[in-house]
C-alpha cells in the first residue's frame, strides 16, 4: 500500500531542517521503503514541508516511520498527516 506522508514545518524552522537533512535523507535511504519524496515550498521558494510517499505494508509501518523520521525527531513539523495513496500516473 502507498501511504502519502504531507507534513507542514513550524513557522521559521528552516534552520532545524537544514540542520537535520544529512539525517533525514539517510534515515530515507536506510529504511528502503520511500517511493518518493521531496519538499514542499513556499511562496518564496524555500523549503517549507515535506512529502513522502511510503510504499509499506500497513498504516502502522508508515506511523512508525513518520515518528521516527530525524525530522520528527527534531520537532521541525507543525503538522503531519498520513494517506493511503493511489498511484494513477
Amino acid at each position: 500500500m502507498l501511504i502519502a506522508l504531507i507534513a507542514k514545518d513550524k513557522p521559521g524552522a528552516l534552520k532545524t531542517r537544514m540542520d537535520t537533512r544529512d539525517a533525514h535523507l539517510a534515515y530515507i535511504k536506510q529504511t528502503g521503503i520511500v517511493a518518493q519524496a521531496g519538499p514542499l515550498l513556499d511562496d518564496s521558494g524555500n523549503m517549507a514541508g515535506s512529502l513522502v510517499i511510503l510504499d509499506v505494508a500497513e498504516m502502522k509501518q508508515a506511523q512508525d516511520w513518520a515518528e521516527n523520521d530525524p525530522y520528527a525527531k527534531a520537532g521541525l513539523f507543525d503538522s503531519v498527516e498520513l494517506v493511503e495513496w493511489k498511484k494513477v500516473i
